[in-house]
């Protein structure tokens, strides 16, 4: 006999559950009880939203469910922000929360919440345990469901007398392995279509990505000669040094990227959903008309098909597909050089620095952070206009070597770089944030000292929601509301966390203060200090309102 918190923890062992995230609660104290001695460590956080990111920027570093627990009401209303992230992110996640004696359903109990109907709409599956001896049952069904087809998030509710219950159960294994799932025939006809093509464009992207597939997809781009682009926030699909790589399809893509997208008269999605963001708003590439042949590469038979229609589509994981795209020689096809050295150049050309206004220059930074950070270097970041200059200036190395929210969540950066700097305390973490993006979780900077995970987090200080002020300049020019905000001192706040702080005023003084931040082994924070004019890469509050951009620094 076991009370249902041991059985629970004993179901997270069989899966192979090393790490989970929470915020405790005294509505699964059965299930802490269970976590005390079974050798899964338990990282405690200072906010369900931050131990949710954790646990999904984990899963993203692993291919695996992350786990978090949360409590009732509040802890998991506070939890949701991460629970859309993993569903926009497809990322396998699986959530437990804690939830009042079930003898009192329905009479709104102190914290209450139906969390079949609150959780539904943004997750996978959410679901309630009310029979202590089917927890193995709903935990199995959890993991294969966070991670089948399109991965995403699951959210089990645990009564607390559920859980301190006992019962005589046996235990259910992990998922058994599957044998890879695509065909030759399959890649046949993948290469038959391509090989027609004049303008072919890779869109690389997805969840549930590895080091092997980046190193595969890199070699297809070699053997074919074919230019590859990565989708919104997934730029670590190939390293961005590779001569291949030719941008993303991000917010604010490069315009002649996005020429480029629309010249093509194929393009070949591995893995991506191929949304609004890729396709501008679905006017570079539309629905109804893309003008051009479309392969699309999707774990998940419901998305292929979903908004495009594919000329050839097939439910495969990336992984498996480029596994066997890089082994395969190139049949004939068309002369291809021309046009991916002509998308390269436009890359280089979108990544030459336009000068921002002050003594600080953002460009400059990111710019040095890409050339002098170690090849297995991992950058986070949460959302904001300060990622713009990241995204564009900085070459993200091959996976993992980027993790940030691609359903554009601000404060994602500081717990991702938290649960970066668990998973690999041998490589250099950094994080970017905005001053407001920072703000929303710079109290994980205790769970960071608590548990060791040192990174070093650049604060990009403005003073202002840069992305809104800019959007507002556009709209509403001089007319200033709700934009503005009040910092603290960054440097000072770090240090009263037991990290290490520093402030740069002057571009030339930040290359010193990261190498400290860095020696200094402790979670650390560069607060830099922006000309409050800055609002986007070569856009500031006087070209804010023609939307035009400044002309490339020399």
């Amino acid at each position: 006999m076991r009370h249902g918190g041991q059985i629970l923890v004993d179901q997270l062992k069989l899966q192979g559950v090393r790490r989970v995230f929470s915020v405790p609660g005294e509505s699964f104290l059965a299930a802490l009880d269970g976590l005390h001695e079974s050798g899964i460590q338990n990282i405690v956080c200072r906010h369900e939203g931050g131990a949710c990111m954790m646990a999904e920027a984990h899963a993203k570093l692993t291919g695996q469910p992350g786990v978090v627990f949360v409590t009732r009401g509040p802890g998991a209303t506070n939890a949701s922000a991460g629970i859309h992230i993993a569903r926009q992110d497809s990322t396998p996640l699986v959530m437990f929360v804690g939830q009042i004696d079930n003898t009192h359903r329905d009479r709104e109990a102190f914290q209450e919440v139906d969390y079949r109907a609150f959780f539904t709409p943004l997750a996978k599956w959410a679901a309630e345990i009310d029979q202590t001896d089917r927890i193995p049952e709903y935990v199995s069904r959890a993991f294969h469901q966070a991670q089948s087809g399109r991965p995403g998030p699951v959210v089990l509710a645990l009564p607390e007398n559920m859980l301190s219950a006992q019962a005589d159960v046996p235990d259910i294994p992990a998922p058994a392995a599957a044998p890879a799932s695509v065909c030759g025939e399959q890649i046949d006809a993948v290469l038959a279509m391509l090989c027609r093509a004049e303008r072919p464009l890779v869109v690389a992207g997805g969840s549930v990505w590895s080091a092997q597939a980046a190193q595969d997809l890199a070699r297809f781009a070699e053997n074919f000669d074919l230019p590859v682009t990565a989708t919104f926030r997934r730029q670590d699909r190939m390293d961005n040094r590779h001569p291949h790589y030719v941008g993303d399809l991000g917010v604010g893509m490069n315009p002649a990227l996005a020429r480029r997208l629309q010249q093509a008269d194929c393009l070949l999605i591995i893995g991506a959903r191929f949304g609004d963001i890729a396709s501008g708003s679905y006017e570079l590439v539309r629905p109804a008309a893309p003008g051009k042949t479309i392969i699309h590469i999707h774990p998940d038979p419901d998305e292929v098909g979903r908004v495009f229609r594919p000329d050839l589509g097939f439910a495969a994981p990336a992984v498996d597909v480029l596994a066997r795209l890089a082994r395969r020689k190139a049949p004939e096809h068309p002369d291809w050089a021309g046009w991916t050295k002509a998308a390269k150049e436009d890359h280089r050309q979108w990544t030459i620095p336009r000068e921002t206004p002050g003594a600080v220059k953002l460009e400059q930074v990111m710019a040095w952070l890409s050339e002098h950070l170690p090849d297995d270097a991992i950058m986070t970041n949460g959302a904001g206009n300060f990622a713009a200059w990241l995204h564009r200036y900085f070459r993200a190395r091959a996976f993992p070597g980027h993790l940030a929210p691609t359903s554009g969540s601000m404060g994602y950066g500081v717990p991702a770089a938290v649960a970066a700097a668990l998973e690999h305390p041998d490589r250099q973490v950094v994080c970017v944030a905005g001053d407001g993006d920072f703000q929303m979780t710079l109290n994980e900077l205790s769970t960071a000292r608590q548990y060791g995970a040192a990174f070093v987090a650049i604060i990009c200080n403005n003073g202002r929601y840069g992305t809104i002020r800019m959007h507002q300049e556009r709209h509403y020019p001089g007319r200033v509301s709700g934009t503005d905000l009040f910092n603290p001192d960054y440097a000072a706040l770090a240090r009263a966390y037991g990290g290490h702080g520093e402030t740069v005023t002057r571009t030339e003084d930040f290359a010193e203060a990261f190498q400290r931040a860095r020696a200094s082994g402790l979670p650390a924070v560069i607060e830099l200090q922006l000309d409050p004019r800055t609002l986007a890469p070569g856009q500031d509050l006087e070209t804010a309102e023609t939307g035009h951009e400044a002309a490339p620094a020399h």
